[in-house]
């Protein structure tokens, strides 16, 4: 299909009910990876209903990791899911939230563009949302472009979203959009049965806004009966075949095979009048053979300091998984709080292990036990990546221990110290907000041709996506490289190093941007493959 604009484009509104963390981001990525396997063109839209501006600012404890795009947006992680799912680069206009909604509005109004009228939710807040969809669509002429709701229906802070939706069918034409109501379907053990009810009061609630679900995807732990399908058709005024089961699988990636068996995307073509096509899903039926059949294991330790909330580390540990589907080998995580490793010493935490990814991050909480940790992997010749904050540690580490500079640290934790091997990137010299002022985005990288990263990328210039303030201190470049150490990757000028290496070590490659962003189930990071591969002694 040939798509000329927005004109032509059509929509799906995915929303949630009953409970959060229901599965909305995955269907909406399952449905992307569908339609793309037509031949379908899919963009994917996320509009999170929290009063930030963008994620960048917000703990990982209650948020999870903040994913960054190709043009610097500081993005819910969702939008990891979409371009992992579908392959496609997503951008900053992929992620819309209500403070950004209200600061656009807010920024209008002063200027005077609304001539003096009273500034309300309905129409300037709605009209805004609409735009935010239409410019997506503008943009990237996508075929189906789908659209996330963050939040559950029924919290206040999501109604204007769905208010804008509900007037979107209508501005657009009712056969270009499908509201798909995602819900949950509980199995009560001591009762022996499916409970639908929580189903029917989440319908209820969203119609009770304007909005009757085109769809329905029940997230459950068994399948449903024939006999559930057609109750909750009954009640909840959805025909049977769009009651869609979506029950619990042991990897995310089996998700869109299973939805693909229960006819999610041909029920959504049919609704908005698209032909259907044979999908092409034998790749990714391969992919998730390799993850549940693995001929080896290994085990990786991360060491973080947000352990306690994987979703805080989500394209680290499913760039591992990709690098283990490549190589055919289960990757083992072992969790560990860089903490305890400051407590307890490293062996204590890392015996047995065959790899080590220190991540990023900010704050000095954590970031002794992350140099103790490099440090033994260093001395005990075991298999290290080291990302952003990761590669700073290891800067550290080794001014401290081999530089013989002892009292060396990054500036961003001791502005003081006598040896700041790690500083201030010039250009944040004078920056005071902390959201969306970093370095941000895709930059090129230029690779030393002998490098492990040049053999490992088979490239010499790469490109890959930064979100730090801190860089190496170039005052301490020749001490550096009369260590053992090589600066395998800089900027294209020289000026800033972005990879370091350490000669005669099985595998010690530390990286000052986030590679995870870029890995896919279907192509593996080459970094990531890189360490487990040399975890795996291959």
């Amino acid at each position: 299909m040939v798509n000329n604009g927005e004109s032509t484009t059509r929509y799906v509104f995915v929303t949630g009910g009953v409970v959060s963390s229901i599965g909305k981001g995955i269907v909406a990525a399952s449905l992307g990876r569908l339609l793309k396997s037509r031949g379908y063109r899919v963009s994917i839209l996320k509009l999170d209903p929290y009063i930030n501006v963008d994620a960048g600012t917000m703990n990982p404890f209650q948020h999870g990791e903040v994913f960054v795009t190709v043009d610097g947006a500081e993005t819910d992680l969702d939008l990891g899911h979409y371009e992992r799912f579908t392959d496609t680069p997503v951008s900053r206009l992929n992620n819309v939230t209500t403070g950004s909604i209200y600061q656009a509005v807010c920024n209008r109004e002063r200027r005077g563009d609304y001539g003096g009228g009273t500034v309300q939710v309905i129409p300037h807040i709605t009209n805004e949302i609409k735009d935010r969809i239409r410019r997506v669509a503008a943009d990237t002429h996508p075929d189906v472009l789908i659209t996330e709701i963050g939040g559950t229906v029924g919290d206040i802070e999501s109604l204007p979203f769905l208010e804008a939706i509900r007037q979107f069918r209508n501005e657009v034409g009712r056969a270009r959009v499908v509201y798909m109501h995602v819900t949950l379907m509980p199995w009560i053990a001591a009762a022996g049965e499916m409970k639908t009810k929580p189903t029917q009061h989440s319908v209820k609630e969203l119609r009770s806004i304007g909005i009757q679900p085109d769809m329905l995807v029940c997230r459950c732990e068994r399948a449903l009966s024939a006999e559930i399908k057609a109750k909750v058709s009954n009640f909840c005024d959805v025909p049977v075949d769009c009651v869609i089961t979506s029950q619990d699988a042991r990897s995310i990636y089996e998700v869109p095979l299973n939805l693909e068996k229960e006819g999610l995307a041909t029920q959504v073509l049919g609704l908005l009048d698209l032909p259907e096509r044979s999908p092409d899903l034998a790749p990714w039926r391969m992919l998730v053979e390799r993850l549940y059949h693995p001929q080896s294991q290994v085990e990786i330790a991360l060491v973080g300091k947000y352990v306690r909330l994987n979703d805080a580390y989500l394209s680290v540990v499913e760039a591992l998984r990709h690098a283990g589907i490549h190589l055919e080998a289960e990757v083992k995580l072992r969790w560990v709080n860089a903490e305890d490793v400051e407590r307890d010493g490293a062996a204590h935490h890392l015996q047995g292990v065959q790899g080590l990814v220190v991540p990023g991050g900010f704050g000095i909480r954590g970031v002794a036990g992350k140099i103790a940790a490099i440090r033994y992997a260093r001395e005990g010749g075991l298999p290290f990546l080291g990302l952003c904050l990761g590669m700073q540690c290891a800067v550290v580490e080794w001014a401290r221990h081999l530089g013989g500079l002892a009292t060396a640290h990054s500036a961003e934790f001791d502005p003081e110290t006598e040896h700041p091997v790690i500083h201030l990137l010039p250009e944040q010299q004078d920056v005071v907000d902390l959201g969306g002022t970093m370095r941000l985005g895709l930059y090129p990288c230029r690779l030393q041709g002998d490098s492990v990263a040049a053999q490992l990328y088979q490239e010499t210039v790469i490109y890959e996506r930064h979100r730090h303030r801190y860089e190496f201190n170039n005052a301490y470049r020749s001490l550096f490289l009369e260590s053992g150490y090589r600066i395998s990757g800089t900027s294209p000028d020289g000026r800033l190093v972005e990879m370091i290496e350490l000669s005669g070590h099985p595998f010690f490659l530390a990286v000052q941007f986030h590679p995870e962003f870029a890995s896919r189930p279907s192509h593996a990071h080459p970094l990531f493959r890189g360490l487990v591969q040399a975890a795996l002694g291959q």
